[in-house]
């Protein structure tokens, strides 16, 4: 017997696995392409292709995560993960996906509400506040950065100032992100990242040692009263949280406030463990 004839015997053609995986050919030739599911064997002549009868999972499992719209690279990281890992990583997946969809879902409302000239109405379900914060001693850093690069740049600066002000003191209030001019997909702002301290002498004596290499200073931010407005992890993405920057500057304008310093965003729960609709974020505007 040759050993073609003993690869018959033992493995399945791609048009029997394809009916036993309930899949097309085409679809088992596309998963072989992108490298999630390779035939056992390749006939060299002829080029079949032949599969195990325990392959028949795995693709019924790349079929089934494609339907999630699921990425291939995150799709090969799935099924090469065991057990509890695999479910973990689809968990993970799926967050991030309602998490999207939720901000999708807000910007459609938003944008619902400006098309039909209803923004007043639209901004009416922001609730806007003012709070008087004290003086405070914050370690900062500061970017030029396009809104595309702004929320992996956001995440970066403050995991490496967080554990600086651990080192001065401890973390004194919440950090936040001050826009000193537009960040958009034409203007790069700049953009700062502050996180107030406790200890100022500790701060500073920070900074004069690492303060250029790590491309941080030391600031004192004034007492000042914020208008604002607090926001879900959905509402943050851009272009959606332009909704709330609008909605408490008309409410300052409505107040015969005047904006007196640059708006930002202050950052006061646990990002990695809310959810699209759990409150995250306060959008803030100084005011006189």
């Amino acid at each position: 017997m040759t050993e073609d004839a003993q690869v018959d015997d033992e493995l399945l053609t791609i048009g029997a696995f394809a009916t036993r995986a309930r899949l097309s050919a085409k679809a088992l030739r596309l998963y072989d392409r992108l490298g999630l599911l390779a035939p056992t064997h390749v006939d060299e002549l002829s080029g079949y292709r032949y599969y195990r009868a325990d392959q028949v999972e795995r693709a019924r499992l790349v079929a089934l995560l494609r339907q999630l719209d699921m990425p291939l690279a995150r799709i090969a990281e799935v099924v090469e993960a065991d057990g509890t890992e695999a479910a973990d990583r689809l968990a993970a997946y799926w967050a991030d996906v309602e998490t999207r969809i939720a901000g999708q879902r807000t910007l459609a409302e938003y944008l619902r509400g400006r098309l039909s000239g209803r923004s007043s109405e639209m901004y009416g379900k922001f609730v806007v506040e003012t709070v008087d914060v004290p003086e405070q001693v914050v370690i900062t850093q500061s970017r030029h950065t396009l809104q595309d690069e702004l929320p992996a740049w956001i995440d970066a600066s403050l995991d490496r100032l967080v554990p600086v002000a651990d080192e001065c003191g401890g973390v004194a209030a919440a950090p936040y992100v001050v826009y000193h001019s537009e960040v958009s997909m034409e203007s790069d702002g700049p953009a700062e990242t502050c996180v107030p301290v406790a200890d100022e002498a500790a701060a500073r004596e920070w900074a004069e040692r690492h303060g250029r290499s790590w491309d941080t200073k030391v600031r004192v931010e004034p007492a000042q009263r914020l208008a604002y407005t607090r926001i879900t992890k959905a509402q943050v993405a851009a272009p959606q949280i332009g909704a709330a920057f609008e909605a408490v500057e008309q409410w300052i304008a409505g107040q015969g406030l005047e904006q007196a310093g640059p708006c930002r965003e202050v950052y006061f729960a646990d990002w990695a463990a809310a959810g699209p609709e759990d409150a995250v974020c306060d959008v803030a505007f100084p005011v006189r």
